[in-house]
């Protein structure tokens, strides 16, 4: 039929693979008696995320054997943010009629271990969510925690590429720890949108500091907006910004 839209049939992509275990399990155990069993009852904390790991990889598997992939390495979403934009996938074996997971971007996060210290991050959730993550192509971790200072730790991440960077990092030592070794996926503080008084010149600052200091470090910088609560009934405060951005990153980039 003239004029109707093609249909074009997908499968389970991008944002169906973010990966979280830990902000499920503390809508079942809750926040503060899962953070106290990390120390009064770490083998039961340990046999919880097992299981829900092991739950995942079953999903994973089925829908592997069932055929039901799609790629996500195009206008997709991935992670908390950024388009799966590359040509590092799908992997060079690549079969298009039948999509595996390592042909993928694949995500993690545990935003919940904000303040859980490095080693027990590890412990408790990486090294489970690493057995996940190492069976995508590419991997894309965390959202609003404050990674800056858990980069040793991802470094185990074998195909990890992009690493989230809130607004409440410690911007010096994310940089250097980030560094060129992956993606620094910035999110700037979207409270800019918010004020009385919409203040470009305002916004313009935060961001160039973001990028002066990743510039000197040789970070790959992806700057993504999200979690808005509000534009104060003024849209075209975000249409500015978004024009802003653009014109500092194209400079940045050259």
């Amino acid at each position: 039929m003239s004029g109707v839209i093609d249909v074009k049939k997908l499968g389970a992509n991008g944002f169906c693979f973010w990966f979280a275990p830990w902000d499920e399990m503390i809508r079942w155990w809750g926040v503060q008696e899962a953070l106290v069993d990390l120390y009064d009852r770490p083998a039961f904390v340990h046999k919880a995320i097992d299981k829900l790991v092991n739950a995942y990889l079953s999903m994973l598997d089925q829908f592997e054997e069932q055929n039901l992939l799609t790629l996500n390495n195009t206008y997709f979403r991935i992670g908390s943010g950024g388009l799966g934009y590359t040509d590092e996938l799908p992997q060079p074996d690549y079969d298009p009629a039948h999509v595996r997971a390592k042909d993928l971007w694949g995500s993690g996060a545990a935003q919940i271990f904000s303040d859980v210290s490095p080693r027990m991050h590890w412990e408790f959730s990486l090294q489970y969510e690493l057995r996940w993550m190492s069976r995508f192509g590419l991997t894309y971790y965390g959202c609003c925690d404050p990674l800056h200072r858990k980069m040793g730790i991802l470094e185990k991440v074998p195909n990890l590429r992009k690493v989230s960077m809130s607004p409440w990092v410690n911007l010096d030592e994310a940089v250097a720890n980030v560094g060129d070794r992956y993606v620094f996926s910035h999110k700037p503080n979207p409270a800019v949108f918010a004020e009385t008084t919409w203040n470009l010149g305002k916004a313009r600052h935060e961001l160039e500091t973001v990028l002066d200091k990743a510039k000197a470090h040789g970070c790959v910088v992806e700057v993504i907006m999200k979690d808005i609560s509000t534009l104060r009934y003024e849209p075209q405060r975000l249409w500015e910004w978004a024009q802003m951005a653009s014109e500092l990153t194209e400079h940045y980039g050259d």
